[in-house]
């Protein structure tokens, strides 16, 4: 009888430990590892980062040139159960990329805010009329567009740092502030 109230105490102890971690990865912080070259030569290929979702969490907007960890899924509404669901799949994957099966969570940087006019010319990024200086870039980008964007309210424009090998705001457009999952705040 007193194995099994110990087999007990250990398997309440071990669900208790996984809701605490779900809980911390779904809502405080995750780990996660970037996969392919959008984000170089800021992020390579299999670095791994911690993002912070507090922003997510509190519904906090992101600033400029902040590194967040986006569901390029823009046209469809997110559920508490798409942020639980994200770190179960981390664990059971057991640190495998953040991009899921269909690549819908990128890794970018925020390029406009909500109000921001941007254009797309000259090898660089205007924000507001000024071009911006992004020493982070890996080189010039090659892409151009004659019209302009305007950032709705309640979204963000986000762009991959490897410009010319980037899939981002300029195919999905601009980014709601729900789907913003979360800001990088380490690498290892």
């Amino acid at each position: 009888m007193k194995i099994f109230n110990e087999i007990f105490d250990w398997i309440g102890s071990i669900a208790v430990a996984l809701v605490i971690a779900i809980f911390i990865n779904a809502f405080i912080f995750q780990p996660t590892r970037v996969a392919g070259p959008s984000m170089q030569p800021t992020l390579q290929d299999q670095d791994y980062i911690i993002i912070s979702k507090l922003s997510h969490t509190l519904s906090k907007a992101p600033d400029y040139n902040d590194i967040v960890v986006i569901d390029s899924r823009v046209h469809r509404e997110r559920s508490l159960k798409d942020d639980l669901m994200q770190p179960v799949t981390t664990y059971l994957n057991a640190y495998k990329p953040i991009i899921d099966a269909d690549h819908s969570v990128w890794i970018k940087r925020i390029i406009g805010k909500p109000g921001d006019v941007l254009e797309f010319k000259d090898g660089k990024v205007y924000r507001n009329g000024i071009a911006l200086s992004e020493p982070y870039t890996k080189e010039p980008m090659l892409y151009s567009s004659d019209r302009k964007v305007t950032v709705p309210e309640g979204h963000v424009f986000v762009m991959g740092d490897n410009r010319n090998n980037s899939s981002d705001s300029r195919h999905i457009g601009s980014v709601p502030f729900d789907h913003v999952l979360g800001t990088m705040v380490y690498r290892f």
